[in-house]
């Protein structure tokens, strides 16, 4: 694979975003043509829900009931699961959830709340600063569709578990506890913040809202370049809290722009407004948003490349789970900028990446891609691990996505 020289941001403007990023192949206008022949609206989300929990209840028939399914292997035709302990355990318990809400199938539920007993015991798991993904993205979504008092009481326990892991000496919670680094914190920490949001107000206990604020100063602070994309890891001294390298773990190069962190900064950042109303953290999150959407590495169908730097072309792998992440995250942001045409902007992007994802280009065949929903994301193409595949969080986004746009612009 070709290395380009970075990229740096463009000016295009949102008039210019809404009607062409540059030339494109045929192959590229041929899909921009089938994605805006189609429209967003009950009928849309009411298919894409249906087809979903189809899909959702042929993998349930494939996962072990001690496991939670991770991705899929299709040369193997073989569903490659993961333990409670893996980060991305509570997406397809959350994923059911919003599947249940949504659709009003009971089977949804049902195979959640089996997952979630299996879960329960991460509650105390000191070893991860996946907590956020692993028991809000699950519990979270049942203790709001259920009112069950004892998830409560789980994600009340994890935020503590959680809590441990952020020390005053670098005013950060620690991500990593393998490898040769001091005092690792990867972008996607920030995902985990809103866990803590939520354990402040639930326990009235100010330290989890302090913590967050902590990390998320020093992520602005130190991991942003210039054009407001992410460096991946930052490994800091664990005493002093100075910054020691800047790196990556997952993307291209250590100057590079990984996808997937982008997105994770986009959606970490606008929920730091949304929980703080400090408009620092709306202004990050309009920085990465125009760094994702102007960037002339940004296929038309906004499904990006797996890092901004890769070689744009017909080979180079995309990221579904990425562009899920933003859909999501714009929807969202949608809701508090102060610009109209701005507002305007995010909604339509989101637009379009949904529109893309729900498109036979995204989507599987139905019974097909071992029941997983998305085809095509990558976790970690340096590491040749899960390198066009399905992700759990993947669909976990995408459903959130379709669930937000369903609440916020048709109801």
């Amino acid at each position: 694979m070709k290395i380009k020289q970075a990229l740096t941001m463009s000016a295009l403007g949102l008039a210019t975003f809404l009607n062409s990023c540059g030339p494109k192949s045929s192959n590229e206008q041929q899909d921009h043509e089938k994605v805006e022949a189609a429209s967003i609206n009950a009928d849309f989300i009411k298919k894409n829900i249906d087809f979903s929990v189809q899909q959702y209840q042929h993998l349930g028939s494939l996962v072990p009931e001690d496991k939670l399914p991770r991705t899929y292997n299709k040369e193997e035709d073989k569903l490659i699961p993961s333990g409670t302990s893996w980060w991305t355990s509570g997406f397809y318990p959350g994923t059911l959830l919003y599947l249940f809400e949504m659709s009003g199938d009971s089977s949804m539920l049902a195979l959640a709340e089996q997952k979630l007993e299996i879960l329960e015991k991460e509650k105390d798991n000191k070893g991860t600063h996946d907590l956020g993904f692993m028991l809000y993205c699950s519990f979270g979504n049942a203790y709001r569709i259920t009112g069950n008092e004892h998830y409560k009481d789980i994600m009340l326990q994890g935020a503590e578990s959680l809590a441990t892991r952020f020390h005053p000496e670098t005013g950060l919670i620690k991500s990593w506890d393998h490898g040769t680094w001091s005092y690792p914190v990867i972008i996607d920490n920030m995902m985990n913040l809103e866990f803590l949001f939520w354990a402040s107000e639930a326990s009235g206990d100010n330290k989890y809202y302090n913590i967050n604020l902590s990390h998320a100063d020093s992520t602005i602070l130190n991991h942003f370049r210039e054009d407001n994309s992410s460096y991946h890891v930052i490994d800091y001294d664990a005493t002093t809290g100075k910054v020691i390298q800047k790196k990556t773990h997952q993307g291209l190069a250590d100057d590079s722009a990984w996808a997937r962190g982008q997105s994770w900064g986009l959606y970490g950042f606008t929920v730091m407004y949304r929980d703080t109303k400090d408009p620092k953290y709306l202004e990050q999150a309009e920085k990465i948003a125009a760094f994702t959407l102007e960037h002339p590495n940004m296929p038309e169908d906004l499904v990006p490349y797996w890092d901004f730097n890769a070689a744009a072309s017909d080979t180079t792998y995309r990221d579904a789970s990425a562009a899920a992440i933003n859909a999501s995250a714009l929807l969202e942001l949608n809701q508090y900028t102060k610009d109209a045409k701005k507002a305007e902007w995010y909604k339509s992007a989101a637009e379009k990446i949904l529109l893309s994802l729900s498109s036979e280009k995204y989507q599987a065949q139905l019974g097909k891609n071992g029941g997983f929903i998305l085809e095509h994301s990558v976790g970690s193409l340096p590491h040749n691990s899960e390198v066009d595949v399905p992700l759990t969080y993947a669909d976990y986004y995408y459903i959130e996505a379709l669930k937000r746009y369903q609440d916020w612009f048709l109801n």
